[in-house]
């Protein structure tokens, strides 16, 4: 993952002290994300990939793999990218926990997603209007702001979560 990410930096011309102050991160942080010595958050891998305007699997292993990354309260497995003419996919397997939530990065401009819940009850979507869902519901909204995943009372949440990036023009 951190050879990705320093490649995708180095071929945008993004010094690293330059990418961790646009996402938010510290350096060292970033640099051990690149040599592989720390193990960095969800909320660092999509501060840092909105930066680098790619999609989250861009740093991952691919979907075979099935890689699950780990945030404050959310556990998001990779099932599957798709990819048409106008945008790229990611579609994950979520579980959030009771207990506080998570905040997540805005991501680049464009970004939506779509969460459906199969179990629990999930308050999720942009920090200033979250929306809610029971089993059975769903969640859209644009992501290119700060966003939240916050389970509502003490049931775990199971849930899909399905990133559409659109292309660049």
């Amino acid at each position: 993952m951190g050879r990705r990410v320093r490649a995708l930096r180095e071929a945008r011309g993004i010094s690293l002290s330059a990418l961790a102050r646009l996402a938010g991160v510290g350096k060292a942080t970033l640099s051990g994300l690149e040599n592989g010595t720390r193990n960095p958050t969800l909320e660092t891998l999509y501060a840092v990939t909105a930066q680098l305007g790619v999609p989250l699997t861009s740093v991952l292993s691919g979907p075979a793999a099935g890689p699950t990354v780990r945030g404050a309260a959310v556990s998001a497995t990779l099932l599957e990218v798709f990819e048409d003419a106008d945008a790229t996919y990611e579609l994950y397997r979520m579980r959030v926990t009771p207990g506080p939530g998570q905040l997540s990065p805005a991501h680049q401009p464009g970004v939506t997603e779509h969460v459906t819940v199969f179990a629990g009850v999930l308050r999720a979507g942009p920090t200033d209007a979250p929306l809610t869902a029971a089993a059975g519901g769903h969640l859209r909204w644009t992501s290119d702001v700060p966003h939240g995943y916050a389970a509502v009372g003490d049931e775990e949440v199971a849930a899909s979560l399905l990133l559409r990036y659109p292309r660049p023009k």
